[in-house]
């Protein structure tokens, strides 16, 4: 079986670019009342907002790539796949649990709370541990840093809710980060793939030599 299916690469990258140019489009079609640097992107799948039915597209959008990408992810172990599937469900979801315009919901913010976590702990579940052979993107080391990058992220966003601070700003950052690192993954399969490819063709043409 191939370490990934060609196509992951184009649902991978879909995420990420989907990801901004929907958020961004939709706090351009807000009114002025919304601050994107204190206010949250969930806000904006929020009912009765100008850019209600852009942002709601684009989680769905965004929520099904991770779904095929995890699909079409083969290298990576099937836990990883699941958590990263199972993020992706997270956020079309939230299309069903938007956040209020004002004040908290609980299911809006379990729903987060478990998307975020899967998405988390999906870099640490893929990895295959020692095979020193293994895609640097499935490898221990950089899938440690990545997830406790994200965590240390996951800190600042609550920090700054806390203090009624730059919580926009920091959700968009390391929600961008967990829509990225999936094509770091794909793509550091695909050229193993074509490394190890190579290889078998210098043994093959060297066992043909007398």
């Amino acid at each position: 079986m191939r370490l990934v299916a060609w196509w992951a690469l184009i649902s991978s990258t879909c995420a990420p670019v989907l990801l901004v140019a929907g958020f961004t489009t939709a706090t351009l079609l807000e009114e002025p009342g919304y601050n994107p640097v204190t206010q949250t992107i969930s806000v904006l799948a929020a009912g009765g907002r100008s850019g209600y039915w852009v942002f709601t597209g684009t989680l769905i959008a965004v929520g099904a790539s991770y779904v095929a990408t995890a699909w079409g992810l083969h290298a990576a172990k099937p836990a990883g796949r699941l958590c990263l599937a199972g993020g992706g469900v997270a956020a079309i979801l939230l299309t069903v649990f938007p956040a209020p315009r004002t004040g908290g919901s609980l299911s809006h913010g379990a729903v987060v709370g478990v998307g975020f976590t899967l998405l988390a702990v999906w870099p640490l579940l893929a990895t295959r541990r020692g095979r020193r052979r293994a895609p640097w993107g499935l490898r221990f080391v950089p899938s440690v840093v990545v997830s406790g990058l994200m965590w240390v992220g996951a800190a600042w966003f609550l920090v700054e809710v806390e203090i009624n601070g730059a919580a926009g700003v920091a959700e968009r950052v390391v929600t961008s980060g967990q829509a990225l690192w999936p094509v770091v993954v794909v793509a550091s399969c695909l050229w193993h793939a074509r490394r190890l490819a190579r290889r078998r063709a210098r043994l093959s043409v060297a066992g043909l030599q007398p």
